[in-house]
């Protein structure tokens, strides 16, 4: 796919999740070829799809057919998926939110199940790992904007030194993540990327709702609808807390830590 037809997908992709989400999304993901991309051109479809999920807001089941490609199967409805905490849950097709799931996110049909089988993780991790950025990209936005609209003792807020180190801490979290994320291959790799994207995501948060003050916590700015879907992104296939034990445990055992990008 040449810079002409990712730029032209991009739009589609972005115009169409503008207009749609959850079920709807899905069957105009499928109807644009979703399903055909995911197998073609995986390295860089998925990272495009999944980004703008998270910068538009919108959602979709597409986690379960990454994993199923990913394992080589066909896309077949939804999957047992490891959750924070040694939970499990499954994310249905459906567009009605469940009972279980409204905690954080009442958009999402997420449900909790028992304890399912052990899947291959490392395409999923990533996946949710450009989500998540492309989630803390939007309330990078959003307090961006803020700052530079709003004027306090006779300056705009973005002049202030405080919210200035505050944004562009955010700004160097979320691109150290994607830098991760580009470079993953492996399931160690997959699995840091994932943890950095998380834990970037929550920076952002932080950052993000100290520069946009009381207007944050309100429930007519969208600020709060990102932070409740990074709480369980971040949760689903492992928190960054949960990885970054694993990845300690894992080069522990192994006594040397492997080589993941080669400079």
């Amino acid at each position: 796919m040449d810079a002409a037809e990712l730029d032209l997908l991009t739009q589609t992709l972005r115009k169409t999740m503008r207009d749609a989400s959850g079920a709807g999304l899905y069957t105009a993901l499928t109807d644009l070829g979703w399903h055909d991309m995911l197998i073609e051109a995986p390295d860089s479809t998925v990272p495009l799809v999944f980004r703008l999920l998270g910068e538009t807001g919108a959602h979709a089941p597409v986690l379960n057919d990454v994993i199923h490609a990913a394992a080589g199967l066909p896309a077949d409805g939804p999957i047992p998926l490891p959750f924070a905490g040694g939970t499990w849950v499954q994310w249905e097709h459906g567009d009605s939110p469940l009972a279980d799931s409204a905690i954080l996110d009442a958009e999402l049909p997420i449900r909790q199940i028992s304890r399912g089988a052990e899947i291959p993780l490392a395409a999923g991790r990533r996946a949710l790992g450009w989500w998540l950025t492309g989630a803390s990209r939007a309330m990078l936005t959003l307090a961006r904007d803020h700052a530079v609209d709003r004027v306090q003792f006779g300056r705009p807020v973005a002049s202030f030194q405080a919210v200035r180190h505050r944004l562009a801490e955010t700004l160097v979290a979320i691109e150290g993540a994607e830098a991760t994320l580009a470079a993953a291959t492996d399931d160690l790799g997959c699995l840091l990327a994932k943890a950095a994207a998380g834990r970037a995501a929550l920076t952002t948060a932080r950052h993000c709702q100290q520069t946009l003050g009381g207007i944050g916590f309100t429930a007519e700015h969208d600020l709060h609808r990102h932070l409740r879907r990074i709480l369980v992104l971040d949760g689903l296939l492992g928190s960054s807390r949960e990885l970054v034990r694993t990845a300690g445990a894992t080069v522990r055992t192994a006594g040397a830590a492997a080589r993941l990008v080669h400079l």
